[in-house]
């Protein structure tokens, strides 16, 4: 938890630099507010039991609740930037090594309005640079590519308008499987063409960067369609807002990109690690390592992060809205950080070191005589000063006992005494990182001058 709390703070401070604010929703929402949002996940959702008349389900993820809130708020927040830290639920096989859980946490920033098209959606992945570098998770690449290119693209490839999800659903595997097994459950689960299913193989081999661009504009039958048009320059757009954000170098524009949620519209991303001798190691312990790429030999490594732009599921809920109007529709983009995997590579990362669980600055021990009520005092005095202070309970404790509190909770200074130093009216400080026989004692300082010298090695 400890571990956890860094890492929840650390992600709170790139929120909040971004002009962020926090709201909470309930962990349950009606089920027919979740129902038919997540397309061939939905069978992971946890349905509870009627109680009276209302079937409820717990929430999935944090972004159909915040559509559901700015639903029934949206004359109060037609602009927002959100963000929520909280836990969700998906039936699914826990797998613990890999991060996978029942019941985990989600780290989600949103944009919520109407605004020039693209800058949003680059400010985003944006963030979500600045929150991987800041956690330190090593390498890692952010995945992009765009709904309305795919589905051209399905269009142009001859995907009945019936299975475009079902086969988008299928491509997102393309990180997990290979591509003989997707076109095989493209094929065999989901009656396409064989022709059609070898057609999106071809296109889903690209990926690149800004470059990739300019040369799907040289498709003409690609570019013939509305859709996929429209998409590519959408990308192109984003690519400019991208080099003045100087985030081009962890973006990477990919085809095989698809992310199987129904709700999105526009740009998705997803980040991922990247081999590097680092990630190598912490995967060796136990993390996935999927399916490599045979053009750029990147091992993907497991998504960290993931989201995109869902412009019509505020709209979905309008009939919520105060007036039950269609205008309450409002267009968002988001990100949400696996916080489970990146937790469990953070744990991978520090578990040689040692990890301070609590947040004591002093330990107050008595040498010989009990004292008892004269550290209760002086921890009473340190606390009032907002100094973080514990002390033994024992009415006598051992020395070497207090001496062992202050090694397993990583205390880095401790305040002795004993009758000899109450008498003199002084007590000794000793830095209980420093193991010098020389320092053994501590150093004596009058009683009066404690809080200061204190706060001096505190740095307060």
């Amino acid at each position: 938890m400890a571990v956890r709390e860094e890492m929840f703070d650390t992600i709170k401070a790139v929120f909040k630099k971004h002009g962020g604010v926090t709201i909470d929703t309930p962990v349950f929402e009606l089920k027919e507010i979740l129902s038919g949002k997540y397309g061939e996940d939905s069978k992971l959702i946890y349905d509870l039991e009627d109680q009276g008349g209302e079937k409820c389900s717990l929430r999935y993820d944090l972004t159909v609740p915040f559509s559901r809130f700015l639903a029934m708020n949206g004359v109060q927040y037609q602009n927002i930037k959100r963000y929520h830290i909280g836990k969700v639920y998906r039936r699914d096989q826990p797998a613990m090594t890999k991060g996978r859980m029942r019941e985990f946490y989600q780290c989600d920033f949103d944009i919520a309005g109407a605004y020039e098209p693209m800058v949003p959606d680059a400010e985003i992945v944006k963030i979500g640079v600045e929150v991987l570098t800041a956690l330190d998770v090593g390498e890692f690449m952010i995945k992009v590519n765009h709904r309305k290119l795919l589905d051209g693209m399905f269009a142009v490839c001859g995907v009945p308008e019936d299975k475009i999800r079902p086969i988008s659903s299928a491509v997102d595997k393309m990180d997990k499987l290979p591509w003989l097994e997707v076109r095989k459950e493209m094929v065999d689960e989901k009656g396409l063409d064989p022709l059609v299913a070898d057609q999106i193989g071809e296109y889903i081999r690209h990926h690149g960067g800004e470059e990739l661009v300019e040369k799907l504009a040289t498709d003409g039958r690609l570019m013939a369609n509305a859709s996929a048009k429209e998409g590519l320059e959408a990308m192109r757009q984003f690519f400019k807002y991208a080099r003045i954000f100087k985030i081009a170098p962890k973006v990477s524009f990919d085809l095989s990109l698809a992310r199987g949620l129904d709700y999105y519209t526009g740009i998705i991303y997803e980040a991922i690690l990247v081999e590097s001798e680092e990630n190598q190691r912490l995967m060796a312990q136990g993390m996935p390592q999927q399916a490599s790429s045979t053009e750029d030999n990147q091992v993907r490594l497991g998504s960290i992060a993931a989201g995109g732009r869902y412009d019509e599921l505020v709209g979905m809920f309008a009939g919520s809205g105060r007036k039950g109007k269609a205008s309450n529709n409002i267009p968002c983009v988001g990100i949400s950080v696996g916080v489970e995997r990146v937790f469990s590579i953070l744990m991978r990362k520090r578990q040689y070191e040692e990890i301070k669980a609590n947040h004591t600055q002093v330990y107050v021990i008595s040498v010989r005589d009990g004292l008892l009520e004269e550290r209760m005092a002086i921890a009473a005095e340190l606390w009032d000063n907002d100094i973080k202070a514990e002390y033994m309970f024992k009415a006598k404790p051992r020395l070497q006992a207090q001496f062992n509190a202050c090694d397993k909770d990583l205390i880095p200074l401790s305040v002795i005494i004993g009758k000899d130093e109450l008498e003199k009216g002084v007590v000794k400080i000793k830095d209980m990182r420093n193991k010098n026989a020389e320092d053994s004692g501590g150093v004596e300082v009058p009683r009066a001058h404690m809080i200061q010298e204190l706060r001096q090695r505190l740095a307060l």
